[in-house]
């Protein structure tokens, strides 16, 4: 099964709460956006934002540049459904980030929760890091969060590469300036907990 089908299949079968990764707020990518963002015209893409409600919160705060991508239709689906006529303020993207069609140096701010530990192949990771230095302007902010070190080594059915912050602002290469790294405990609907980390990297 590839990529798309995989994620096709578990957005279908499954609520938007239902999921290891569903939070009712995504807190800690809020604070970093709004400490990155100088103007609530910032262009801000949501890599992989499928379900989840971070678009509700950025337009609830009067953020006007928003782009969300997945390579499920389904999660886009559901939540334009959601947000109703609010769904016309957003740009949504269907499409595979490592193969997507981005404008060149077209957004403020890249968020990523929860995709690139899923890239385990380095020509995956090779292609996704093309796409942000094609896509993110030069002054631009990457916000990032990974399974950390003692995350699990599976998600979703797929083997997923675990990141410290050194190691996670090694993939993007010295003009990459890391701001601010953490970790933090995540606990999904059924209770188990996850550690993720997560850094502010700075394009110079």
């Amino acid at each position: 099964m590839d990529s798309k089908a995989h994620w096709e299949g578990i957005y279908q079968n499954k609520a938007t709460d239902a999921v290891s990764w569903y939070r009712l707020h995504l807190e800690t990518s809020l604070r970093l956006i709004e400490a990155a963002a100088a103007t609530p015209d910032a262009a801000i893409i949501d890599v992989g934002g499928g379900e989840a409600t971070l678009v509700d919160d950025l337009l609830a705060r009067g953020y006007t540049q928003l782009s969300v991508l997945d390579i499920s239709q389904p999660a886009i689906a559901r939540t334009q459904q959601r947000l109703g006529k609010q769904a016309a303020l957003v740009n949504w993207i269907v499409a595979d980030i490592t193969q997507a069609t981005l404008p060149e140096q077209g957004y403020d701010i890249w968020h990523d929760r929860a995709v690139f530990h899923f890239l385990t192949a380095q020509a995956q990771r090779d292609a996704y890091v093309l796409q942000l230095r094609h896509a993110l302007k030069p002054d631009g902010h990457l916000l990032i969060s990974t399974f950390g070190p003692d995350g699990p080594l599976q998600c979703s059915g797929l083997d997923i590469v675990r990141y410290d912050a050194e190691m996670l602002q090694r993939q993007f290469g010295p003009d990459f300036l890391l701001q601010e790294s953490g970790t933090e405990v995540h606990r999904t609907p059924w209770g188990t907990e996850q550690q993720f980390v997560y850094c502010h990297l700075k394009r110079r």
